[in-house]
């Protein structure tokens, strides 16, 4: 569970990083400028990260987990020994 989250943050924070890139490559006004980050231009990171999010947790959901045919065995004791559970 901590994977997806952290992936999501990773997925979200990635349109401001790459802004931030593109301001330092360009010596435009240097990303610690605050004069870079209009309303605009975080209204337009603010969605594409969103899209980014939205895209990467459907991703996820289609082809993550098990195969449509796949039976869940829960885990058990056989000869004194634990199975743990899965797919199969």
């Amino acid at each position: 569970m901590i994977r997806q989250l952290l992936i999501g943050i990773a997925l979200f924070l990635a349109p401001f990083a790459v802004y931030a890139l593109y301001l330092w490559a360009t010596e435009e006004a240097g990303p610690a400028k605050g004069s870079s980050w209009t309303p605009l231009a975080l209204r337009w990171l603010t969605i594409a990260a969103l899209m980014l999010v939205i895209a990467g947790f459907a991703l996820w959901v289609e082809h993550g987990g098990a195969p449509p045919d796949a039976i869940y065995v829960p885990a058990h004791m056989e000869n004194g020994q634990f199975v743990p559970g899965g797919f199969k």
